[in-house]
């Protein structure tokens, strides 16, 4: 069985469709925002510990922050460690499409059995497919039969009955379920041992920007000593990083704020578009400038946006940037907020 693409290896090209340029004067570069909209609009790469909950730690960093809202890509278990996506008011709007990213996970398997090594290797590779499964006894969803895609399991090593792999799924999978699945093809049984996250969508533990709750609390203290916004920078990312896995449309300044009033998106207003784009797939909108604006839901593939002149391209799901950011240059029609043509 061919082994499927995992979302962070999909390669893409930006495609021109217009040319045209943006107003220094309006919004700026997410990287630009001062320190109050960088943390507003700000995301962190928590490597959660062992011990708290994900609920926990969040509220641990909202009140290391003082502030009023927040969020997290992505529930683990207590006893679970490894990258936690944490998102910071206004950024917690755009969550929905962390839950749904491609996650990878180290996980050490204890069988409840003595096992050939020979034959653990072809029944890890059974599972690289679409799998049925059903949320244990304790878990927060409805415990209703779904499918979840498994990209990849690769062996790494076993000690006795210890099996140590790596897995990488769609978002929503349970090792703890997989983990006991597997033991009983093997027909000796099993449960998780060990497990932490080591990607969660773009979010890697490697990364320079992956921190602890005692970073959070150093380089926050920093930034109040000093009020450089640097010491932010050295654990907050704009929320457009978690993004960067979704297929993106680039829109001219004069259809921004209208989006932000929840209009769909136009074709006039389309100047660059991602390949890939299918039918219904939910994309991400972007200003020249590198802002998101909005998540969508595509109306139409990305030739046919290429091909349009007129019609809807997407229809919103979530408007991530505020009202007003960018001036007014639309109109309101009977049949409701139109962006100018």
């Amino acid at each position: 069985m061919p082994r499927t693409t995992p979302p962070w290896e999909i390669k893409r090209e930006l495609l021109t469709k217009a040319e045209d340029r943006t107003d220094p004067k309006y919004g700026c570069k997410p990287s630009e925002r001062p320190a109050d909209q960088y943390i507003k609009y700000g995301t962190i790469n928590l490597d959660k510990p062992a011990g708290p909950t994900s609920h926990e730690v969040a509220a641990w960093i909202k009140k290391i922050l003082k502030l009023q809202t927040i969020g997290h890509g992505g529930t683990l278990d207590p006893k679970v460690t490894g990258v936690l996506p944490v998102t910071l008011e206004e950024a917690t709007k755009m969550v929905q499409a962390l839950l749904y990213s491609g996650k990878e996970y180290i996980c050490v398997l204890k069988l409840h059995g003595d096992v050939e090594e020979h034959q653990v290797k072809p029944v890890l590779n059974l599972f690289e497919d679409e799998i049925y499964q059903r949320p244990p006894l304790r878990s927060s969803v409805k415990r209703q039969l779904r499918t979840r895609r498994i990209y990849y399991i690769d062996y790494i090593e076993r000690d006795g009955r210890h099996v140590l792999f790596r897995v990488g799924c769609e978002g929503g999978t349970y090792i703890r379920k997989l983990c006991y699945d597997i033991g009983e093809i093997l027909g000796v049984g099993g449960h998780m041992q060990e497990l932490r996250r080591t990607r969660a969508g773009p979010f890697q533990e490697t990364s320079i920007k992956s921190v602890t709750l005692h970073d959070v609390a150093y380089w926050f203290g920093e930034y109040e000593r000093t009020k450089d916004p640097a010491n932010l920078c050295k654990f907050i990312e704009p929320m457009e990083t978690a993004l960067i896995q979704l297929p993106r449309i680039i829109v001219r300044d004069s259809a921004v704020d209208a989006l932000c009033h929840g209009a769909s998106l136009t074709a006039p207003g389309v100047l660059q578009v991602d390949t890939g784009i299918a039918k219904n797939s939910i994309i991400a909108i972007f200003t020249l400038k590198g802002e998101a604006i909005a998540l969508g839901r595509a109306q139409v593939s990305t030739q046919e946006i290429m091909d349009m002149r007129h019609g809807t391209v997407a229809a919103l799901a979530r408007v991530l940037m505020p009202r007003n950011v960018y001036p007014r240059v639309w109109k309101t029609g009977t049949g409701g907020d139109e962006q100018e043509k």
